[in-house]
């Protein structure tokens, strides 16, 4: 199998999963149905894991267009298959989409709200402010490829790390998904998006377009900023990179503390 393949089939997986637990819990008659966010958040890391386990040993299992670009900017990954590893990410991502649409296809017309249609598909904010939904984004980026970074410097048996990031992306989505639903991965987001534009749903709202930018934006500077945490604060690596990022990331803090009082839900 190819690198491309395995990105594809990893992502496709991920999806396939992630996607399906929302459309369990979220879906008129689904046996799954209002199980929650505990029950969310665990599947949504298991299908990580399960992804990395499929392919990490062909294409390092990246699975996220975000840690792909972070890897790249410091030098642990060729700048030259980023465009590869991203469009392979996508393709992934919109047929993941598309196997949750069929799986769940006799319970797309009896259910009634748009909005949990479209939230099989896609991240929403509880609060639609973007500066505020962009910082959240940020933070859960940052601190999931840091995360992956630091993980990949222990001594741990062979196999398991896999599970230990889906661990990682438990506790992100527990403890810091409440605002966005931590898209923390722009192709988990657009690819799905663009198959409920596209994909016939009975009753479906518009994809959200307005939004779109912010799952997308958001977790590749958090997780720019979380690579180049890493090799400034643990590698002990200056950068003038990190120092440029650094203050992106305070302007768009400050920004967003300073227009915070102009939230819409």
């Amino acid at each position: 199998m190819s690198t491309f393949m395995a990105e594809m089939v990893g992502t496709m997986i991920l999806i396939l999963f992630g996607g399906g637990v929302v459309a369990a819990v979220s879906l008129k008659g689904s046996k799954g149905k209002d199980g929650g966010w505990i029950v969310i958040t665990i599947a949504w890391g298991l299908a990580v894991a399960m992804g990395a386990f499929a392919v990490g040993g062909i294409s390092g299992a990246h699975l996220n267009p975000a840690l792909t670009i972070a890897l790249a900017t410091i030098g642990k990954f060729e700048w030259a298959d980023v465009p590869m590893f991203i469009l392979a990410q996508m393709i992934g991502a919109i047929i993941g989409a598309i196997l949750v649409y069929l799986t769940y296809l006799a319970h797309w017309k009896p259910t009634e709200d748009p909005d949990a249609k479209l939230s099989v598909f896609c991240t929403a904010p509880a609060y639609n402010h973007p500066l505020s939904n962009l910082t959240t984004e940020m933070i859960g980026t940052f601190i999931l490829v840091l995360g992956i970074l630091a993980i990949g410097t222990n001594n741990i048996t062979d196999g398991l790390n896999p599970l230990i990031v889906g661990a990682l992306i438990i506790v992100i989505g527990m403890a810091l998904g409440g605002p966005t639903g931590y898209a923390i991965n722009p192709a988990r987001d657009l690819g799905p998006r663009i198959a409920h534009f596209f994909l016939p749903i009975p009753g479906k709202r518009d994809s959200n377009w307005s939004y779109s930018w912010v799952p997308v934006v958001g977790p590749i500077i958090g997780g720019l900023f979380g690579a180049l945490f890493y090799k400034q604060v643990f590698e002990g690596e200056n950068s003038i990179t990190f120092w440029i990022v650094g203050v992106i990331v305070l302007a768009i803090f400050v920004g967003a503390q300073s227009t915070v009082n102009k939230v819409v839900r």
